[in-house]
């Protein structure tokens, strides 16, 4: 059985999408399983109970995403599981895709290809579309190379034995299970064709606060593991893949703004860290301009 799991919080207006479209998947023998802590959440998706009774709903205690997931799995029949999130949508075949390549018995973890749905004309867009154009050009490099490489926490499959249980405060818990997954001998994946279409940030307020969680989780997951997953002198390198989405004088100035709003990023980062000491609930702040 495959275990498809969405943890969302706060996202009745796209709840039903989300789960429409992994319903609609060519995938035999498969429970969906969503976890939320609001009401608000769990009512717009009791209405698809009728229509699809695979679907299982769980509240979780709103102690976040972690506990949400760790929640998820112990519910969870599968022997394969498949994470995603209540406020994006997965393109068609995109599981599909993602079982096949986990069937490798080498393979521990399948990531899938985030789209940005943010309009390109603009900064913010442009931005979204270029960040995850490099991190497919990044995947895709690694996997050819034979370097690690991590799963987008928009879309990713693990083998359930291989799912380790996650810390409450954690931040990026794409990075911990990546590591944990590397760790116990297997290796992970990339499928392109499993498309996750999100929607960016469209404003700096939000953009900071949803990377100083993101980024910053990595930083935090240094401190847990004592492996350095992600870094600003890591980010950093590489700065020619950045010019490959470049078509004009104004994206190029958009390009030099998203450089240093990277290097004001870090700076945050690191005083939250090692100075301020932020909680998880302190750095956890919803993202509204995604919903």
């Amino acid at each position: 059985m495959i275990s498809i799991i969405i943890t969302a919080y706060k996202e009745p207006r796209t709840i039903q999408k989300a789960i429409i479209s992994i319903a609609e998947q060519n995938i035999k023998d498969n429970e969906i399983i969503l976890v939320a802590p609001d009401k608000e959440t769990l009512n717009e998706a009791h209405k698809l109970k009728s229509k699809y009774d695979n679907l299982k709903i769980f509240q979780d205690q709103g102690l976040g995403k972690s506990s949400a997931m760790n929640l998820a799995v112990s519910k969870a029949k599968g022997k394969i599981l498949i994470f995603t999130d209540g406020d994006v949508y997965v393109g068609k075949k995109s599981l599909e895709r993602m079982v096949e390549k986990i069937k490798n018995p080498k393979i521990g973890a399948v990531s899938g290809k985030p789209i940005s749905l943010n309009k390109k004309n603009n900064k913010f867009g442009f931005w979204a579309h270029t960040l995850t154009s490099v991190a497919d050009l990044r995947r895709k490099r690694a996997i050819k190379t034979g370097k690690r490489m991590f799963c987008s926490g928009y879309l990713f499959a693990i083998r359930k034995a291989l799912f380790p249980k996650l810390p409450e405060e954690l931040l990026s818990e794409d990075g911990y299970i990546s590591h944990k997954v590397y760790q116990q001998g297997f290796k992970i994946d990339y499928s392109q064709e499993s498309e996750v279409y999100i929607n960016y940030p469209n404003n700096f307020s939000d953009w900071i606060n949803q990377k100083r969680r993101s980024a910053g989780g990595y930083n935090q997951n240094y401190k847990i593991l004592n492996a350095k997953i992600r870094s600003f002198s890591s980010e950093s390198k590489g700065g020619a893949d950045f010019l490959k989405y470049i078509s004009n004088f104004k994206e190029l100035s958009w390009l030099l703004q998203l450089f240093i709003a990277r290097v004001y990023l870090w700076v945050l980062i690191y005083r939250d860290i090692n100075f301020r000491k932020k909680s998880r609930e302190e750095l956890w702040i919803r993202v509204e301009s995604t919903k």
